[in-house]
């Protein structure tokens, strides 16, 4: 079920031509059933879900050479879905109005398939699979940031977003086939069930770590986030508040009962995490633009989330999970 809310989205986004000339700002009203349709489902997952248990699902890729997709969902995956397809529901909806009289279909197209690129991400349980969504969200951001390319202002926060996120991308692309080829699996599942050890998986532990951290715009790469709010309203709140700068937290949290035992690890987590923690605070002491405060706010808090939901504890991980549901909602 999974895959096809996952292909509805993308299916859906590319009628947004068609909706924008038919139906002008109103297609953004059809572009909210998808994700709205994806929140209800997942709803209904709430007794498995919380009763400890989880939804594993399997699709055929290439069948030829037995390759599968594989989705797992558990308490992290399923209430970050939620906040994928309720969050981009309730944008989608925002957007109606945000940008009424100007049916502009690349945006309304970009934020429906970035939905489905961050919905892939954080269900996905192959790390390759992790790492095609992973830059699929890349791509999407910095097409949205770069909603007005006449304007300077979006073209250079588009395009440094783009250079920091994909330079990281790549060192966790580098760390991910380390991993698997060590593991002899790229199932993240599975290697977290047995965690190798050494200092080929430590060194791939750490590159991915680089991706998250850049991805969630942590010191040093705390920069390009501010920059990204150049983008109008909703595609700020929604992909650098609520959803994309979550990937590297999401990332860092499902890493964390594998790998948060190595010392480096807890010197890079915790060190970096409580440093953005202060700086993203202490920048927006000093904004007086609205979005700016909110911006450096949100880097504080990502600092925050990475220290709770990389420290390796149950608890504390539980503490972190509801301190990222409450962020994604204000």
């Amino acid at each position: 079920m999974i895959s096809s809310i996952v292909i509805a989205h993308l299916v859906v986004s590319l009628c947004a031509p068609w909706l924008a000339r038919r139906i002008g700002s109103n297609g953004y009203l059809v572009m909210a059933l998808v994700p709205a349709v994806g929140f209800g489902w997942l709803l209904g997952l709430a007794p498995l879900i919380t009763s400890g248990g989880g939804y594993v699902e399997s699709v055929p890729w290439i069948p030829q050479l037995g390759v599968e997709i594989h989705y797992r969902v558990g308490l992290l995956q399923w209430l970050l879905a939620l906040i994928v397809t309720g969050i981009g529901t309730l944008v989608l909806l925002y957007c109606r109005w945000y940008f009424e009289g100007v049916a502009n279909p690349r945006t309304m197209g970009i934020l429906t398939a970035f939905a489905a690129a961050m919905l892939g991400l954080v269900t996905v349980d192959d790390l390759v699979m992790l790492y095609v969504f992973w830059e699929l969200t890349t791509v999407f951001s910095y097409l949205l940031i770069g909603y007005d390319p006449t304007r300077r202002a979006n073209r250079s926060a588009a395009m440094t977003a783009l250079i920091v996120t994909t330079t990281g991308g790549l060192a966790m692309l580098v760390g991910i086939v380390a991993l698997g080829q060590t593991a002899g699996t790229f199932s993240l599942s599975a290697i977290l069930a047995q965690p190798p050890t050494g200092s080929v998986p430590t060194a791939a532990a750490l590159l991915m770590l680089v991706g998250a951290l850049s991805k969630s715009a942590l010191v040093p790469f705390h920069f390009w986030l501010p920059g990204a709010m150049a983008a109008p309203t909703p595609i700020s709140a929604y992909l650098h508040a609520a959803a994309m700068v979550k990937a590297g937290v999401y990332l860092v949290a499902r890493l964390a009962p594998g790998f948060a035992s190595l010392p480096v690890w807890q010197v890079i987590v915790l060190g970096l995490g409580s440093l953005t923690m202060l700086v993203g605070g202490w920048r927006s002491l000093r904004e007086l633009d609205l979005k700016l405060i909110l911006a450096f706010g949100t880097v504080s808090q990502l600092g925050f989330l990475m220290v709770l939901l990389g420290f390796g504890d149950a608890n504390v991980a539980l503490a972190g999970v509801t301190m990222l549901v409450a962020h994604a909602m204000f």
